[in-house]
């Protein structure tokens, strides 16, 4: 089942995320290092928002929708819009920069925010393949 809404055109990386995880050594070594639930709320030009999670905790599942992976709740909240999601996920922009430049709000734990940029990474690096 694809995780793209047509609504956010930068959507579409999620099917990338979890097709990286898909790999078993992969989705273990993410797992290892990203050690928290992530969710990310995109907001497109319409003023729309949409939430997607990635359990880092346990299963290394990538999930559409209002609520976490089994009811369980996110460690760290990325909300930026689409198009920043899209430059982050292409590598035109990092999370650091969008953080620092006020485009990225992140709520939760800000240290576990700044695991997520492998996983980020690995499944940009799977997209160029």
């Amino acid at each position: 089942m694809s995780l793209t809404d047509d609504r956010f055109p930068s959507s579409s990386s999620f099917d990338l995320i979890a097709s990286s995880l898909s790999d078993e050594g992969q989705r273990q070594d993410a797992i290892k290092k990203g050690a928290a639930i992530f969710a990310f709320t995109l907001k497109n030009k319409n003023g729309e928002t949409a939430d997607w999670y990635i359990d880092l905790k346990e299963t290394g599942k990538v999930v559409k929708g209002a609520t976490a992976p089994d009811g369980k709740k996110p460690n760290v909240t990325l909300i930026l819009s689409d198009d920043d999601f899209a430059k982050m996920m292409s590598g035109k922009a990092n999370a650091q920069n969008l953080f620092m430049k006020g485009k990225l709000k992140i709520k939760g734990d800000v240290m576990k925010a700044t695991k997520m940029e492998p996983i980020l990474t690995n499944a940009q690096v799977k997209a160029k393949l």
